[in-house]
């Protein structure tokens, strides 16, 4: 677990958004959350030694880019429903299993890789989970913002609760997550997770991606014309 984000250098101006509209007018620098289950699946696939995460918009694109890419895998759902013909979900459960070390892994998903691939700053973009939120944090806080602006790429309790969490954090303070996640908890969306009943979405996605801070890193994200690169950073 990385130690708490150093306070801010001066007053940081911190704005919340949702959406594929929140990220297009988002400023400053700016974090994309989707802590279930994007981002949560790219930090435990850098943790397991992926090279990087390549992020886009559509299956089609994922698809393209991983033939000109040796040993690339995808990870792919719609409408949070496995892709027949692709073996890995959007599941942080599968990714923690596969063999990813030195390889590239190709995500799409129905929110956070749209939502962050819709982000216009160019002050940095940081793809952000609970796994990661401390670490996420503290490198925000080394561009030295004066803006920074979360984003929850879907309007889901989990993701406004990460938001939460790294606002505290780049205050230098704490909150306790538990009263945030309880409308996550008493939704049918969990119940039938928890129950076994939502194809490609094992019931131990929950526990890994709720886990704060196992993994001391931020995923920076770098624009490229047909994809985002998320890589690995430890911030000092």
């Amino acid at each position: 677990m990385p130690p708490p984000a150093r306070p801010q250098h001066r007053r940081v101006e911190i704005v919340h958004a949702t959406g594929l509209e929140g990220a297009r007018s988002a400023r400053g620098v700016v974090i994309v959350i989707d802590v279930l289950r994007s981002f949560t699946v790219s930090a435990y696939a850098l943790a397991g030694g992926a090279r990087e995460c390549l992020l886009v918009s559509t299956v089609e694109e994922a698809r393209r880019l991983a033939e000109g890419i040796p040993e690339a895998m995808i990870c792919a759902e719609e409408n949070a429903l496995p892709i027949p013909g692709i073996a890995i979900s959007n599941s942080p459960t599968q990714v923690a299993a596969a063999h990813l070390r030195g390889k590239t892994l190709i995500q799409r998903s129905t929110a956070g890789t749209p939502v962050i691939s819709a982000v216009q700053t160019d002050e940095g973009i940081f793809a952000g989970s609970l796994v990661v939120a401390t670490a996420t944090a503290q490198a925000c806080l080394l561009t030295r913002p004066a803006t920074v602006s979360l984003v929850a790429s879907a309007d889901f309790p989990e993701d406004h609760a990460c938001a939460m969490f790294i606002e505290a954090a780049l205050r230098g303070a704490h909150i306790d997550l538990e009263p945030l996640m309880k409308p996550l908890r008493e939704s049918d969306r969990y119940r039938k997770v928890m129950a076994g009943e939502w194809p490609g979405f094992p019931a131990t996605d929950i526990e890994l991606a709720l886990a704060v801070d196992p993994f001391d890193f931020a995923m920076p994200a770098t624009r490229h014309d047909d994809h985002i690169a998320l890589r690995m950073f430890r911030p000092r």
